[in-house]
């Protein structure tokens, strides 16, 4: 099992970077990027659709059909939908969402963007997210690429982590310390 678990990562990291090398090559990496993200958003936001491009029993054809039909409705880029025709030629479509998840990552990364997560108790506005991800461009010097995830068990406060340094405010840590001290005493 942990064989076809390193094959897949392995497949996935290869493909995204030739999907990277094409985009570079035909000038079409901010396209190519969006057309990833909203592949990506269709898929996170469509169970039916998710179970599709899990399903083995489906035909490559059915596949094919399907895919093409997403490509003409969205009006993917032409070398989006052959890429993404490929990967159902390989029988690597099932690795989809890896491919184009490390894809986007490749891009930021060339772009030297750093990647940011934070993760809150209140629901943040867009002004509050923008305004963090300025700050947190002013300290770290470097373009963010910023995830937000509205967290209410963090009861207060805020999480931030930017590459390996974690800045973590949230009342839920504050009481986890104040309860290991407690056992410690």
């Amino acid at each position: 099992m942990s064989k076809n678990k390193g094959f897949s990562i392995t497949s996935a990291n290869r493909y995204s970077l030739a999907l990277y090398e094409l985009a570079i090559e035909n000038d079409l990496i901010f396209k190519l990027e969006n057309n990833s993200q909203a592949f990506l958003k269709m898929i996170s936001h469509n169970k039916e659709f998710k179970s599709f491009l899990k399903d083995p029993t489906i035909s490559l054809y059915t596949f094919k059909e399907v895919i093409n039909k997403i490509s003409e409705n969205s009006k993917l880029e032409v070398l989006f939908s052959k890429f993404l025709n490929l990967l159902i030629m390989k029988r690597r479509f099932f690795y989809v969402e890896q491919i184009l998840k490390n894809f986007i990552e490749i891009c930021s990364e060339k772009r030297g963007e750093l990647k940011a997560e934070i993760r809150s108790a209140k629901k943040l506005s867009q002004e509050e997210i923008d305004e963090i991800a300025r700050q947190l461009s002013e300290n770290f010097k470097s373009k963010i690429k910023l995830n937000y995830n509205h967290d209410e068990s963090l009861i207060g406060g805020l999480i931030v982590q930017v590459g390996s340094t974690m800045i973590d405010t949230s009342i839920k840590n504050k009481l986890n310390q104040i309860e290991n001290k407690m056992i410690e005493a």
